[in-house]
């Protein structure tokens, strides 16, 4: 099985797709005129002020929720693999990724806000890629093959997001743990599998909660770790950092030859952590005005998750001298260099936990021990709620209710089953599972938005130029010409009707369809 799942692993994660991840990133960036430097102050500003409401949580828990998605094994484990089998030069790459990324998550992310809707059976937001593909073709005469392309990224996503990449995180915990404390894997699966049953019946609203509460404090307290190191290990600073461009750009001797493992292996895990391009990060539930908002909250997640976090363990890796790189991008290669690590730790957390060792002794396992077991467990959640959010896609075929709601029932069963399995599993086949998960939905999704990317970039002009006449953006897709969101049709007609709706002045108003006082239509009494 082990040899199966490479070698299909292996065909998903070829050259191509590390090309299509960078050239998208590329793209996005440039036609958006960089607005991943242009529009921090925007990102910033969202998070503070966000709206949230019965049916949408603030843009804050979405990022909250989104980085519950995003941090998570990858961030410990997944840049230890990186390194360990492309060199300290993958590092460079993660960050090249998180920067072309946060350009590719607003289009993908600015895209599932305009064509969200609420759920009939619970009243809450849903979107993602499988609306998105739909919806903006349904006027089309390509709308049949839409429509299946759209059911094809849901049912890979859903297999993803229930199945193969809780796996990785629940092996993760459970590696982690009994190295830390001696626990035997299946106690670990079992703890995981009830209190994940327990949070996931609350639905989205209790997982944003949960999610907004642990995620910044166990965030902080990492990134916060990290700096003492960096300050004990200040000297090294300059040398860590030269090591990984040198070895980004084959110029590190005894990493020489090992510019393309480098690039494979930050393009890999920085997806795999940042999650941009995916499809993974689009399907929040945020209560914005206008879909730029969330578009510019969830670039900024990818800041968070790669240049915070995953450069926090990079750095205590290499400043501590604790790892080794393989020939072959693989365990079973030539050691091209040994390091400081003790012999008998394998690749995965151990590279951070014997980092963490060198600040305090017996310190380092239990630390990260508990930080991947909060990591991964929100992170699992996150992944409940995107499994839930496509089976709510599908569902809308099944017109009755109880039956829709069994369906979800089935979904948290299962869920909870992959909880416990893969925590009982070898690290190679979760790690393969999840390679393939994040692999395919990765080149559904990107293919997609290269297509449907003209709506986020009038979300993107439409934005800039009602802030620049000092208005609170309000989203009209009508007066920007964008199809099929009725979402935001009707929230515009609800508002005119309740005298809201920028230059209404009363309940009963009539339109001109010129000018425009937050949506390109003027409104008179």
């Amino acid at each position: 099985m082990e040899d199966f799942l490479s070698t299909l692993n292996g065909i998903i994660w070829s050259q191509w797709l590390v090309f299509l991840c960078l050239g998208a990133g590329v793209y996005f960036t440039i036609v958006t005129l960089f607005m991943q430097v242009r529009c921090l102050p925007d990102m910033l500003r969202q998070l503070s002020r966000g709206e949230s409401s019965e049916a949408g949580i603030s843009s804050f828990q979405s990022l909250m929720m989104s980085l519950a998605n995003r941090v998570g094994v990858g961030n410990i484990a997944g840049v230890a693999t990186a390194i360990a089998f492309g060199g300290p030069g993958a590092v460079f790459w993660m960050w090249i990724v998180a920067f072309l990324g946060a350009a590719t998550s607003y289009i993908e992310c600015t895209l599932a806000q305009i064509y969200k809707e609420k759920d009939r059976d619970t009243g809450e937001y849903r979107g993602g890629p499988a609306y998105y593909i739909e919806k903006a073709y349904s006027h089309t005469a390509v709308r049949p093959f839409a429509l299946v392309y759209a059911i094809f990224f849901a049912i890979c996503m859903i297999i993803a997001t229930s199945y193969f990449l809780p796996g990785i995180q629940a092996n993760g915990v459970a590696a982690a743990v009994q190295n830390a404390w001696g626990i035997e894997t299946w106690i670990s699966a079992a703890i995981m599998a009830v209190l994940l049953g327990v949070i996931i019946i609350g639905g989205v609203k209790r997982i944003a909660t949960f999610a907004s509460l642990v995620v910044p404090f166990m965030a902080g307290i990492y990134i916060l770790i990290a700096l003492v190191v960096l300050f004990m290990n200040f000297s090294q600073i300059p040398e860590v950092f030269g090591l990984i461009f040198r070895s980004a750009f084959d110029q590190e001797a005894i990493f020489s030859g090992m510019l393309g493992a480098a690039i494979m292996w930050g393009v890999k895990r920085g997806i795999y952590s940042n999650e941009s391009g995916q499809g993974t990060g689009p399907q929040s539930a945020a209560e914005v005005s206008h879909p730029a908002k969330q578009g510019f909250a969830q670039s900024f997640a990818v800041y968070v998750d790669t240049l915070f976090v995953c450069s926090a363990t990079a750095f205590i890796i290499i400043s501590t001298d604790m790892y080794r790189v393989f020939e072959g991008q693989s365990e079973d290669g030539a050691v091209l260099y040994e390091g400081s690590l003790p012999g008998d730790t394998p690749v995965g957390p151990g590279f951070v936990q014997e980092g963490l060792n060198t600040l305090a002794g017996g310190l380092g396992p239990s630390f990260v021990a508990l930080a991947i077991m909060f990591f991964a467990f929100t992170t699992v959640l996150a992944y409940y709620y995107l499994a839930e959010v496509n089976f709510t896609y599908l569902n809308r075929w099944v017109k009755n209710e109880t039956a829709r709601r069994a369906i979800i029932w089935i979904l948290r069963v299962l869920i909870v089953v992959a909880v416990f399995v893969g925590a009982t599993s070898t690290p190679g086949t979760a790690w393969a599972l999840g390679d393939i998960g994040v692999g395919a939905t990765a080149w559904l999704n990107i293919v997609a938005i290269l297509f449907l990317q003209v709506p986020a970039m009038k979300c993107l002009w439409d934005y800039r130029r009602q802030k620049k006449a000092g208005l609170e953006p309000q989203f009209d897709p009508e007066a920007l010409g964008i199809k099929n969101a009725e979402f935001w049709e009707e929230r515009k007609r609800e508002m005119i009707e309740a005298g809201t709706w920028p230059g209404v002045e009363g309940s009963v108003v009539t339109t001109n369809g010129t000018g425009s006082a937050g949506g390109s239509t003027a409104v008179t009494p």
